[in-house]
């Protein structure tokens, strides 16, 4: 009986939400209701005083069509995927792993915390992608502003800067492998070379870069730990875990060797201008 009485409100329910809709659609398609005013000649509506009121309905039914839905669809798109873009086609994957293999290495869990180092990653992508962004800027997007260039061609003339800078950091090796992955052959130059083929070989020549960095990184911390592991043992404190020792003297030696300086710098000059 309960489940009973249930559907009853709910297809009273679903009633009365259809008779309020079809109620307001009739509003929205011109039927107006029956009321004490009197229509005027032109459309318009006078009433007790004299005064009359206009009013004007645009729908803009014609102005709805396919091409502009996809086409709205499509920026909704870009814009989901921008931050993607912003991260695997620049600078900001290799420095955003070495500083988490940085992290690792000296031992702190979570310092500095995740927000530090991704901040500090995205304002060092903006050094290094200055140049890029500021050619970007120049060519593509001012002239289009300026009405002088149309949104295709604006779209090419963002993708090729951005185009040579990853070229310019990307392995022959991994090119060749997603060419090969693509059934391509050989090409006259890296400018026939499509855009969905140079962007995943840019990504894994990031990533190895970055593993590389962070292997070198590791081979000092490594020998501070090797050398308090020792000690610890040598001292009869087997029990002692030696990562709790180590990390003062690991942050100690990072602080005299001025790591911040040396490892950002050294990371920034890793990329060929």
């Amino acid at each position: 009986m309960k489940y009973k009485k249930l559907c009853k409100y709910v297809i009273l329910l679903f009633i009365a939400i259809v008779v309020i809709f079809s109620g307001t659609t009739s509003y929205a398609t011109g039927i107006t209701p029956e009321t004490d005013a009197e229509e005027g000649v032109d459309g318009q509506f006078d009433d007790d005083d004299g005064v009359s009121v206009g009013l004007t309905l645009n729908t803009n039914s014609d102005s709805t069509t396919l091409s502009g839905t996809l086409q709205l669809l499509l920026v909704i798109t870009i814009i989901s995927i921008a931050p993607s873009i912003l991260v695997m086609v620049t600078s900001f994957t290799r420095i955003i792993v070495v500083l988490h293999f940085l992290r690792t290495a000296i031992g702190t869990q979570s310092s500095p915390p995740n927000n530090v180092l991704i901040g500090l990653s995205l304002f060092l992508t903006f050094f290094i992608m200055g140049p890029v962004f500021s050619q970007v800027k120049t060519e593509a997007i001012d002239p289009l502003t300026a009405d002088e260039i149309s949104q295709e061609e604006a779209i090419d003339r963002c993708i090729q800067p951005v185009r040579e800078f990853m070229i310019s950091q990307v392995r022959p090796e991994d090119l060749r492998l997603f060419m090969d992955i693509a059934n391509m052959g050989t090409v006259e130059s890296v400018q026939d070379i499509p855009i969905t083929v140079v962007i995943p070989a840019f990504i894994i020549s990031e990533l190895r870069a970055a593993f590389i960095i962070g292997f070198l990184i590791y081979i000092p911390f490594i020998v501070i730990d090797m050398v308090v592991a020792s000690v610890l043992m040598a001292m009869g404190m087997m029990m002692l875990p030696p990562t709790t020792i180590s990390m003062p003297f690991k942050i100690l030696l990072f602080i005299l060797a001025d790591g911040w300086n040396l490892v950002i710098g050294q990371l920034v000059s890793s990329f060929n201008f």
